[in-house]
């Protein structure tokens, strides 16, 4: 038996050619490819004189200060803190193996080395994570790179999905990648500035939040000590736990110095 496709001939398929190339020209030239095309380059600084600055500093506080916020935005801090692990263990020549994020603002991030100072530098860099990406981010909206500096911050959480290996962790990232991509796409132009302002900020109010969380392990919940950081560089380093939350603190603190040194001019001018 012999199967044949019918065709009307060369007068049919010139018109659906020419079809799908007019498809193609008016993709082209859909906004959102405007959009794309320009989320890299460089904007004009946010306007955030006279009241516009404690606008960003309230949607600050209402980000990572009420107990109902703070259960979905602190899921964003973790994913930070969490690629801050994997970051550090990647550029210092480990091999990353998983990355668990759990909707309790638990994560775990696992790699392998030989030894050495390469997992006590991976492990270090979770809790100043997010001070420091967040004072990135301060840095960019002010510098008028917000838009750019949120489409890498979108692509680098969607590279981590291939080390992603739970459910909540793959909900959490697809979330937090594709809020960010959707910013740079949807907002208006300008507004790109102003939210990596919001999130930078609130970014380091997260990382103070969960280095006191951090402390309180260490001095109220004693039997929480196994999950902690600072804990597990004193065992690999023999060195105190007092001294890694030290350490975590003066990095954080950095960060926030950072922020505010372009926050003051602002808020206290003349000073």
């Amino acid at each position: 038996m012999r199967i044949g496709f019918l065709s009307d001939g060369p007068s049919s398929v010139l018109p659906a050619a020419a079809g799908i190339v007019a498809a193609v020209d008016d993709l082209a030239t859909q906004p959102w490819l405007d959009r794309l095309s320009g989320a890299f380059a460089h904007d004009a600084p946010p306007d955030v004189g006279g009241p516009v600055i404690w606008a960003v500093l309230l949607a600050t506080v209402i980000l990572c200060v009420p107990r109902r916020t703070w259960r979905y935005f602190g899921l964003f801090t973790t994913v930070v803190h969490e690629l801050g692990h994997a970051f550090a263990a990647l550029i210092s020549g480990q091999r990353l193996r998983s990355i668990v994020l759990r909707l309790d603002h638990s994560g775990t991030t696992t790699s392998v080395s030989r030894g050495g100072w390469r997992p006590v530098w991976s492990g270090f860099w979770g809790y100043p994570a997010p001070g420091v990406v967040g004072a990135a981010l301060v840095t960019s909206g002010f510098a008028g790179w917000g838009s750019a500096a949120l489409g890498v911050g979108a692509l680098v959480a969607a590279a981590s999905l291939v080390f992603i290996r739970n459910g909540a962790g793959v909900l959490i990232t697809v979330v937090c990648a594709g809020t960010g991509a959707a910013i740079v796409l949807v907002a208006p132009a300008g507004a790109t500035g102003y939210v990596a302002l919001v999130l930078g900020l609130a970014l380091l109010v997260g990382s103070i939040r969960a280095f006191l969380g951090l402390v309180s392990v260490h001095t109220r919940h004693r039997e929480r000590l196994p999950t902690s950081d600072a804990h597990l560089l004193a065992v690999a380093t023999h060195l105190p736990a007092a001294v890694w939350l030290l350490l975590f603190a003066c990095t954080i603190g950095a960060s926030s110095l950072v922020a505010w040194l372009q926050l003051q001019p602002i808020l206290v001018p003349g000073v």
